[in-house]
């Protein structure tokens, strides 16, 4: 998912465990059910979130608040794909499985959520059971069921002319996907039949193919129960109704949100979620320098995960208070241009090489903020992902780019110079000056370049993420910022590199890459049940689509977060992108 996005998860592949970590945190704070404090952890170092959590606590009370420069997607959890929006869409949306909150890459064991277990696979990985808690509730006491789950599914997989922003594995992979039209279209009471709910309890998925990473799949928002006679398509973040601990007080849109407890959550049905502040608030469109100063003040966290700014990151990190109470961590994340295959001349492979070529890393490096923010990259996938093979196959000299092996594949593609324009996120500082140093660095070898920008909130679904508008633009070249939508290879690559995942808007695959090598690579590789065999694949994935130059490597991110000594029980999570994981943050304000 993109940073969204990414949703992004990072290292090797944790053990799929019924309760995995989620005894981290809930050990650390085992009198959750009281209004007793239990600091935990609450010395002032560097990282300290990645391996423990810190100022761990059961004190209930106050507000948390959160900040975010923008707007999101969609806080509508079956219409986002943010790793953000992930993050906090737990807070009032169940999806069957999601991950324990616990530090690193401990964060990224999968446990159950809605569902009282792991899925069950037969039929060789095609066919995956899932059985629900008892006593599930929404926040008006109504019993949630299996046909809550199954139509969340339909109406986030099969409307994309209404709810677009999501991934859509359930479409590509469920059977006679393709041809099921959504609830809105097709009324019949059956609904989509590659999903049944033969019981309130009971959900069964009906695959096209063996997919045995399908527990990951359900781990997404898209799982979380949505009453069909409450839904009202696009308009249902307006009025969402809660599974979760927290319900919606108040939703103005582009302004801010209010979360409060949902009275009818029954912790008992729950062993991840707990109840500590009274009200959360997101304030959005806030200045990303005033959200800097709010975090550092302790008066905010930054909803984003983006974390320290630029402007101010060189006084955080020489002052050996401040750097304390910062987190930096690998978060399974890619910063990368994507030079798009259907824009000419990029739809010639010299033309593309002749852009790695040119690419002087270091310079973007530097403009996003340093190696504290990122090691410069050469493959796409990152490597703390399974199936990371170090490799290079446009190494230059110091990463600073080749002027003459850039001109010689130019030439190579018939071309002396080329004229394009470069897309990036208008509310993304670090990301418009990564773009202005790529574009000096194309200068230099005959390939102008110009911006264009966009809001982070649109941009896959109006713009970049539009291959009509893009063609008429003449946008060759998209930055992009990457990060596995669950820890696997599979969970990185899908929805970059897979044609099938293209569609007429809300696309991530942003190279426009649709080569038939690939796509029989990850469908091979989600099929085999060996882990060590299926990681290897994902590494010919890797190979493969570097030698297609389908999109130039940047860095390998990391994020600097500023942890508030304010807040309670942070925990800087890889099944996040390395951002705090947001489900059970407390405060010691009242």
């Amino acid at each position: 998912m993109e940073g969204k996005q990414t949703i992004m998860r990072r290292s090797t592949l944790a053990a799929i465990a019924a309760v995995g970590s989620a005894s981290l945190l809930l050990s650390a704070c085992s009198k959750a059910d009281d209004n007793s404090e239990n600091k935990g952890n609450t010395s002032a170092e560097a990282n300290a979130a990645t391996t423990s959590v810190v100022n761990a606590s059961t004190q209930k009370g106050g507000t948390v608040t959160y900040e975010y420069s923008d707007v999101p997607d969609s806080f509508d959890p079956g219409n986002t794909y943010y790793a953000y929006m992930y993050n906090f869409s737990r807070l009032y949306a169940r999806p069957l499985m999601t991950f324990a909150p616990g530090p690193g890459e401990k964060g990224n064991n999968l446990v159950p959520d809605l569902a009282e277990s792991k899925g069950q696979p037969s039929d060789g990985g095609k066919t995956w059971t899932y059985k629900l808690r008892a006593g599930l509730k929404y926040q008006d006491g109504t019993p949630i069921t299996s046909k809550d789950v199954k139509y969340a599914v339909e109406r986030s997989n099969f409307a994309r002319d209404v709810i677009s922003l999501g991934p859509n594995y359930f479409q590509q992979f469920l059977k006679d996907g393709a041809k099921y039209k959504g609830p809105y279209k097709d009324k019949s009471p059956e609904g989509l039949k590659a999903i049944e709910t033969p019981d309130d309890t009971t959900v069964v998925f009906h695959l096209d193919r063996p997919f045995q990473e399908f527990d990951y799949l359900v781990a997404t928002p898209q799982t979380a129960p949505v009453p069909q006679a409450k839904d009202t398509g696009i308009d249902y973040v307006k009025n969402i109704v809660s599974s979760g601990s927290y319900k919606f007080q108040s939703y103005e849109e582009g302004k801010q949100v209010v979360l409060v407890r949902n009275e009818n959550w029954d912790p008992k049905t729950d062993p991840l979620r707990k109840q500590y502040p009274d009200k959360i608030v997101v304030k959005l469109k806030v200045n990303a320098e005033t959200i800097d100063q709010d975090v550092q003040s302790g008066t905010a966290i930054d909803f984003g995960g983006t974390g320290v700014q630029a402007a101010t990151q060189a006084k955080v990190v020489n002052d050996a208070k401040l750097k304390a109470n910062t987190d930096n961590t690998y978060g399974g994340r890619l910063v990368y241009m994507a030079i798009n295959n259907q824009v000419a001349p990029f739809d010639k492979v010299e033309c593309r090489k002749a852009v790695e070529y040119a690419i002087d890393k270091v310079s973007v490096q530097t403009a996003l903020g340093g190696p504290i923010r990122g090691e410069v990259a050469t493959t796409v996938l990152p490597p703390d992902i399974v199936g990371y093979g170090k490799a290079d196959v446009y190494a230059t000299e110091g990463n600073k780019g080749d002027v003459a092996k850039a001109k010689e594949q130019l030439e190579a593609c018939g071309k002396k110079t080329i004229t394009t324009n470069i897309s990036a996120r208008s509310d993304r500082p670090q990301e418009i000056d990564a773009a202005t140093a790529i574009i000096a660095s194309l200068k230099k070898v005959g390939i102008n370049a110009s911006l264009k920008q966009y809001p982070s909130g649109k941009y896959f679904t109006d713009y970049a993420g539009v291959p009509t508008f893009t063609k008429k633009q003449n946008i060759g070249l998209h930055l992009m910022q990457w990060g596995a939508d669950w820890p696997s290879g599979y969970g990185f690559l899908q929805q970059i590199l897979n044609g099938g995942a293209i569609g007429t808007s809300g696309n991530t695959n942003l190279s426009y890459i649709d080569d038939k090598q690939i796509n029989e690579l990850l469908g091979k590789a989600i099929a085999t049940e060996d882990a060590t065999e299926r990681n290897s694949l994902y590494a010919e994935i890797d190979k493969r689509a570097m030698e297609q130059a389908a999109l130039v490597p940047l860095t390998y991110f990391k994020v600097l977060l500023y942890r508030p000594t304010t807040f309670t029980n942070l925990v800087s999570t890889a099944a996040f992108s390395g951002q705090y994981d947001y489900l059970n943050i407390g405060t010691t304000k009242k």
